[in-house]
């Protein structure tokens, strides 16, 4: 008989903010059920209270018939219950069979650990897997995704597991390795084991759920099969409305004006020469597949990477962008991809990650900030942006994602810019928050802004963009107006150059 994981009553608040509402609902083991709902809807907050990391404010869950309270996800997983989140849990300095019994390493009868047994028994489990790993490779020589695979049957190594969740594991993966993860996950959910899947991306949805747990605002709004929901009435009991087209209802600019930005055969170590231009108040989208070197172009214009040959001409004089910041106090900022990594600064405050470019235009006569100014910088950048957070003093780590990369955009666009690059803005980012995101670039736009969109969703691309550059091989291969184009052919572009 399969297991039963049920959520009875389950509420957490934070100080300004309900992050779950009386929650009840159960999942059972022989099936994924995937968890859908806006930024901040409380998906990852109830994974939270399942391992430990948050004690309920009030409420129970009940694993096969049995009341649970963690204290730590290490109380979690010593009963059988597993989170994989986007950020690996894992040490690279250590093998492969290594991470799987860490802490709990066979050892030799004199007490010494038996390296060799480790990796038979790790072996076994990597065989069971289907999967062409050696457990004695040290993991940070392998793949990102190989190593969530590590995560994955380090969990599925103790004879206990009940329970196993991920939280937006295909992030940094290819479609190859998804499809290796989604075997993995078919395999857990033969096996019996309860599976609770958060993703963003519905394509995957309805790929690897048997069934979806909606949730809108803290609360669970109901269980539905995604074979016979609709995908479109999935997404309105999400955001609470129907979105239609939403790129239709855009409020786009329609006063393109003269060249603001050329760039004349720019090169780096990382990509080959390249030339197009920026118009004021256009959207100009960069599209291609991964490793097509559009995020490497925008790199050398900002000057992150050396440029080796080209010239960048703004507003027609010729600029030198020898670092981001100098080509922040030249007009062009960069909102990166990777928000984590390179966006925000996940110690300090909202009010902190929105000022952090501010802090020359901050300061006194003396050198010293001016508390005064980072307020205001702070407080405009929340209410601009409709950052939901209780407070400017929050740390930044504690909100969605969504609001995280709106204080990214508000620390840049306080800097006025001329010039926004946007590198996958929307990546990880709920359908309502996409929509408000769209919105916000046409609005930058509209204020005479030149805009340059990298995006990997070839329906956003086209959607929000006026013209569109697509890179193949670390070259520009290809340019077409919006109502030129389809998914099809930027596809073909990007494969093989041409339509």
């Amino acid at each position: 008989m399969n297991g039963v994981l049920e959520f009875k009553g389950i509420s957490k608040y934070f100080p300004g903010v309900k992050a779950l509402d009386d929650v009840s609902f159960k999942a059972y083991g022989g099936e994924v059920l995937a968890f859908l709902g806006e930024n901040g809807a409380g998906k990852s907050t109830l994974l939270k209270i399942l391992n430990g990391d948050y004690q309920p404010t009030s409420g129970e869950y009940i694993i096969n018939g049995v009341q649970k309270h963690f204290n730590s996800p290490h109380e979690a997983i010593e009963d059988g219950i597993s989170v994989i989140y986007q950020e690996r849990q894992i040490l690279l300095e250590l093998s492969v069979a290594e991470n799987i019994y860490l802490g709990r390493m066979p050892s030799k009868k004199l007490g010494f650990i038996d390296t060799k047994k480790a990796n038979r028994d790790a072996k076994k489990i990597i065989d069971d897997f289907g999967l062409p790993i050696d457990p004695s490779t040290k993991v940070k020589d392998m793949s990102i995704a190989y190593q969530q695979m590590v995560e994955i049957m380090k969990a599925y190594s103790r004879d206990n597991l009940q329970v196993i969740c991920f939280d937006e594991p295909t992030a940094s993966l290819s479609d190859a390795e998804i499809e290796a993860l989604f075997t993995v996950i078919r395999k857990l959910r033969d096996e019996g084991k309860i599976i609770i899947y958060v993703s963003h991306r519905m394509n995957e949805i309805q790929q690897i759920a048997d069934k979806v747990a909606i949730f809108k605002d803290g609360r669970y709004v109901d269980t539905i099969d995604p074979k016979v929901v609709p995908e479109s009435e999935m997404i309105k009991m999400m955001v609470g409305r129907d979105l239609g087209d939403i790129y239709k209802e855009l409020d786009r600019n329609t006063n393109i004006g003269d060249v603001l930005l050329e760039v004349k055969n720019v090169s780096s170590d990382y990509v080959k020469e390249n030339s197009f231009v920026l118009h004021k108040g256009e959207v100009l989208g960069f599209s291609g597949l991964v490793g097509a070197g559009r995020t490497e172009l925008m790199r050398a214009i900002i000057g992150a990477d050396k440029m080796k040959t080209g010239e960048v001409y703004l507003e027609g004089k010729k600029i030198t962008n020898r670092s981001p910041h100098e080509a922040q106090e030249n007009g062009i900022v960069l909102v990166p991809e990777d928000r984590k990594l390179q966006g925000i600064l996940a110690n300090l405050s909202v009010a902190d990650n929105i000022n952090i470019s501010m802090l020359d235009a901050n300061s006194n006569q003396f050198g010293f900030m001016d508390s005064k100014k980072e307020k205001e910088v702070a407080n405009k950048g929340i209410r601009d942006f409709n950052i939901k957070t209780p407070s400017p003093s929050k740390k930044i780590v504690e909100l969605s994602g969504g609001n995280q990369q709106k204080c990214i955009v508000a620390r840049w666009l306080s800097t006025n810019p001329k010039v926004l690059i946007m590198d996958e803005p929307t990546k990880g980012i709920d359908v309502g928050a996409k929509a408000e995101f769209y919105q916000m670039i046409c609005d930058f736009a509209k204020q005479g802004m030149g805009v340059i969109l990298i995006s990997s969703e070839m329906p956003e691309v086209i959607g929000l963009s006026d013209r569109i550059i697509v890179m193949r091989g670390l070259k520009i291969v290809g340019e077409t107006g919006r109502e030129e184009v389809t998914e099809d052919q930027l596809l073909t572009m990007g494969m093989l150059g041409e339509v």
